[in-house]
């Protein structure tokens, strides 16, 4: 999203909706895709994803005005920022990786504990976080209905003057449109392109479904369960800053429980992990092969296994072929 783009928003919106009002296909794009979830008091349209992309891109969502959401979630780096842990306002850094939202419109549940039932509540919360954008609700608020681009979009596609209930479904309609589901594996598995995808990543597809367990945490299409588990990334989390799903309930038996993420786009993903402590994918293998480091909570499905180093490089090759980025395309400078 450039400057001169968000200039030019204010003359284009207006002319963008009556347009899309005549002629929208909302409904043939999303008849493609079934279970994308979507509230009921928020159905997506296609004004309501550009005013979401606008909000998205804006850095004024954030006190100081340098951090959107865009900051820690890149279109170039898959929706990511390719940090360890994010850094907001100030150069505050937070505590955890930033997840790729792409295909966000599947999830059942938002954030790494798995604890918010929809995307609308998740809005809000790197806005106020004091870590990340730091913005009083109601200031932020009163700032983005003074803009009347904002405030004209509200009332021509909610009724309404702007107000949280508009700034959180837009957004939240805008990451329902991130759809990265056309890989070369999804070419080659579902869309029965043999060539689709060479023989050393053919190879890998059947270590990770055949050989090893990595389905029961990662099956396709989606490539996660969406389920909150323990991997044994540490072997004691209780002396860890972040205990996962614990903050949540204090609930013991949720010590280092993360919701699991999908493996989609993981070749551009990096660092791994909620908190982003292992660089490479091999790193991660590793991890696996070693059977985690036995935190007393630690997943069942997690048991220790030996691959050559040939099978090594094929399953991370067919990891690099979940790889999507045809979304990039909507987002051009």
């Amino acid at each position: 999203m450039t400057k001169n783009w968000l200039k030019l928003f204010p003359v284009i919106f207006i002319i963008y909706v009556f347009i899309i009002n005549a002629c929208s296909n909302t409904s043939k794009k999303y008849s493609l895709i079934s279970k994308i979830i979507e509230p009921s008091d928020n159905p997506s349209t296609e004004a309501k994803i550009a005013l979401g992309k606008a909000l998205f891109f804006d850095k004024r969502l954030s006190i100081n005005e340098t951090v959107s959401c865009a900051t820690c979630h890149n279109p170039n780096l898959a929706f990511t920022d390719q940090k360890q842990v994010s850094e907001g306002v100030f150069g505050r850094k937070t505590t955890r990786n930033s997840p790729s939202i792409l295909n966000a419109g599947f999830l059942p549940t938002v954030m790494f504990d798995g604890h918010l039932e929809t995307l609308e509540k998740q809005v809000i919360v790197p806005i106020q976080e004091h870590t990340e954008m730091a913005m009083d609700m109601l200031t932020l608020i009163k700032k983005l209905r003074a803009i009347p681009e904002y405030q004209a979009a509200a009332k021509e596609i909610f009724q309404r003057d702007f107000d949280p209930f508009v700034l959180t479904r837009s957004i939240a309609a805008f990451e329902r449109s991130l759809i990265s589901m056309n890989s070369r594996f999804d070419q080659y598995y579902y869309q029965k392109k043999k060539n689709a995808l060479t023989q050393m990543e053919i190879k890998g597809w059947k270590l990770f479904s055949e050989k090893l367990y990595c389905i029961k945490c990662h099956p396709a299409p989606y490539f996660t369960t969406y389920k909150t588990e323990n991997n044994g990334l540490y072997a004691n989390y209780g002396l860890e800053e972040d205990k996962g799903r614990f903050r949540i309930h204090n609930d013991s038996n949720d010590i280092g429980f993360f919701k699991i993420p999908s493996l989609r786009n993981i070749e551009l993903t990096y660092p791994y992990m909620h908190d982003g402590s292992l660089k490479t994918i091999e790193e991660v293998i590793y991890h696996y092969m070693n059977g985690g480091k036995k935190d007393k909570r630690q997943s069942k499905l997690i048991v220790p296994f030996k691959l050559k180093n040939k099978e090594v490089l094929e399953l991370k090759a067919f990891l690099n072929a979940l790889t999507d980025t045809l979304y990039l395309k909507n987002y051009v400078n």
